[in-house]
């Protein structure tokens, strides 16, 4: 009969086999050790404990409502304290009459409240020959928001509102994907836009701006939310965040 193959090995065979195991439950002890040491008693598996970008913004948009609130009591106090200093009325008439120019005290009157939102899930075309939506075409954007805003300006607005926060100079409507950050906090949609003012001139301003155009044609085919309410009278907040400016130049 032929030889059968030979299935043994020779000593220094067994000597490097047994190097090489030991060498493989070396490296295998050093992985568990690093592995320990990065976890500290936590699931390296999980990402629980790690907060996404919009959890930070969402949780920096609370501390900054807080904090704004704070802001709003202390400026109260000081202004309470002014008084008690018997300030020359003629300043205390003149400083009042600023404060209410940059937006820093309520506002009453008639106005319009403009409604944006995105279109609702599953949304598709709504006209015979228009294309399907992307993503982008069925959220709001932050030119939107800031088209209204224009708009309501051009039309002689007294005062708008954005959400739950007066406007002053320096406001800026920024989004970062379908959320608003207005004055460091941050807002879902629907997107509320008011402004106090002549309503027929507001309303005509909106009508005419070519960006609303715009817009509204995306409303008309793929369902994006839009409503405008006349109000006879409606009654904006004062802004209450800090008005510190770096650098500033009185208009001529």
């Amino acid at each position: 009969m032929p030889p059968l193959p030979s299935t043994r090995r020779g000593p220094a065979a067994r000597i490097v086999g047994r190097v090489l195991t030991c060498a493989v439950f070396a490296l295998a002890g050093l992985l568990f050790c690093v592995s320990a040491l990065t976890a500290r008693g936590t699931n390296l598996r999980t990402d629980d404990s790690l907060l996404r970008l919009t959890d930070v913004i969402r949780e920096k948009s609370g501390q900054n409502q807080q904090t704004q609130h704070q802001v709003a009591a202390l400026q109260q106090h000081v202004d309470g304290l002014a008084e008690q200093q018997g300030q020359d009325p003629a300043d205390v008439r003149r400083l009042a009459a600023l404060e209410r120019a940059a937006g820093l005290d309520p506002l009453k009157g008639p106005g319009l409240a403009v409604t944006l939102n995105d279109a609702p899930p599953g949304a598709t075309a709504r006209i015979p020959g228009v294309p399907e939506p992307g993503p982008n075409d069925l959220v709001i954007h932050q030119q939107d928001i800031q088209a209204v805003v224009n708009a309501l300006w051009r039309g002689g607005a007294k005062g708008v509102q954005v959400m739950d926060q007066r406007l002053i100079a320096t406001s800026a409507v920024r989004c970062v994907g379908n959320t608003l950050i207005l004055q460091g906090r941050v807002y879902s949609p629907p997107y509320v836009v008011r402004a106090v003012g002549d309503t027929t001139a507001l309303r005509a301003a909106v009508d005419a701006d070519p960006y609303i155009s715009n817009y509204l044609q995306y409303v008309n085919a793929y369902g994006l939310g839009w409503k405008v309410d006349q109000n006879r009278s409606m009654t904006l907040p004062g802004y209450n965040g800090t008005v510190d400016l770096r650098y500033a130049r009185a208009v001529p």
